[in-house]
């Protein structure tokens, strides 16, 4: 087999998993606050999303304890709007229900990004692509900033009467994930040589950005606050991350790449589930899997 195969061009990212303390504020936080609808609420787990999407999962696990901040785990979800004045809804609703929860904004140069802290800490990245023609290349690597982005000016220039009034405005999806883990080598060695994403951005022993089809990332770890780190117990805050393939062979010619590079998997016949060196959960299938439902349930 191909030792250097990559994931298919198509590839996207699925629902992200929580384990939370507080289902009810929780869900109140993404649903009243960023926007998304309930899609299934069934015992200890609320799914949300949109409409024929799930991007968070809540399983409520008050038995679990906070991780430390330098753990390995989850940086941020990042949840990607597919109009400015969609993102300007979601960023005035998640001020006015937490107005202490806001953490910072930029201009990426290829993404307009606002990020937040959720009710238990989990970072949320609120953001809107620029199309990709007006996007930059140099040497194979994705040209990213970090440029000052004033909340209130976007705010005044894109939020219109249907974001006002608290309406949730256009398609929401999980457009990318980012990781704290221990060191970028091992990240790279994994999501790179064994998963099969492409390197996008290298920004030296800090953070790695990795993606699929030539999106500036589906993916990035870095060792901001948690360089060292060792293998996860689990805990409140990142349950899984979900990666979605076009096909059954993608499935299965992952599998045989990662037992090939010994990575314990599972393999249920229609999903591939695994863990990164940090003990960061991962599943990879064709489509939503049956507790993540694309359908909002009566």
């Amino acid at each position: 087999m191909s030792t250097d195969a990559r994931l298919a061009a198509d590839t996207s990212m699925g629902a992200v998993t929580l384990n939370v303390a507080d289902l009810d504020g929780m869900t109140a936080y993404y649903r009243d606050g960023v926007g998304l609808t309930v899609l299934e609420q069934t015992g200890p787990r609320v799914v949300l999303g949109r409409p024929g999407r799930a991007v968070v999962v809540l399983v409520h696990t008050p038995a679990l304890r906070h991780a430390s901040p330098h753990d390995a785990g989850l940086f941020h979800t990042a949840i990607l709007f597919d109009s400015e004045a969609a993102l300007a809804a979601a960023v005035y609703s998640v001020a006015r229900l937490r107005p202490g929860s806001f953490t910072g904004s930029s201009d990426h140069l290829v993404s307009k990004a606002f990020y937040f802290d959720d009710p238990e800490g989990n970072g949320v990245e609120l953001y809107w692509d620029r199309d990709r023609t007006q996007w930059s290349w140099v040497h194979g690597q994705v040209e990213m900033g970090t440029i000052f982005l004033d909340p209130n000016a976007y705010l005044r220039e894109h939020l219109d009467e249907r974001g006002l009034a608290g309406e949730a405005l256009g398609d929401a999806r999980v457009g990318h994930v980012h990781l704290s883990v221990g060191d970028i080598a091992s990240a790279r060695d994994f999501y790179a040589t064994r998963l099969g994403f492409d390197v996008t951005l290298a920004l030296g022993d800090q953070a790695l950005f990795v993606s699929a089809g030539g999106y500036h990332h589906h993916m990035a770890m870095n060792v901001w606050r948690s360089r060292g780190a060792g293998r996860r117990q689990q805990t409140l805050g990142l349950g899984r991350v979900d990666i979605q393939v076009p096909s059954a062979d993608d499935v299965g010619e992952l599998t045989e790449r990662l037992r090939y590079h010994r990575v314990a998997v599972r393999d249920d016949g229609r999903t591939v589930s695994f863990e990164d060196p940090w003990a960061n959960a991962v599943r990879l299938s064709t489509e939503p899997s049956p507790d993540h439902p694309t359908e909002t349930t009566a």
